[in-house]
């Protein structure tokens, strides 16, 4: 099981995004928490509202989901972070693994 942080301008591509991505089954599940980010761009520090998404998946869809990201996603540059998850109760990563393709 793998974790893939991402984060969206907005709820409206965020949501829609992660609806493809479970429709495509490369991802179990995503949470989606709003939070303000400072970050570089074009020179200057910027601060602004995003929304962050914690993605659940097997390590197997890692490419491919990297890959639907770069697609569907609206920044140029988004952060597309994989986390690797040593531990999990066996219920849940039964079942991710069931829901995933």
């Amino acid at each position: 099981m793998i974790l893939v942080y991402t984060t969206f301008p907005d709820w409206e591509s965020a949501e829609k995004i992660i609806k493809e991505l479970l429709e495509r089954k490369l991802v179990a599940c995503a949470n989606l928490r709003e939070h303000k980010a400072f970050y570089w761009w074009e020179g200057k520090i910027e601060e602004d509202k995003e929304v962050g998404a914690i993605l659940k998946t097997k390590v197997e869809l890692w490419s491919e989901l990297k890959e639907a990201l770069k697609e569907l996603h609206p920044y140029s540059v988004p952060a597309i972070i994989r986390i690797d998850v040593d531990h999990v109760n066996k219920e849940y990563l039964d079942w991710l693994l069931e829901v995933t393709k």
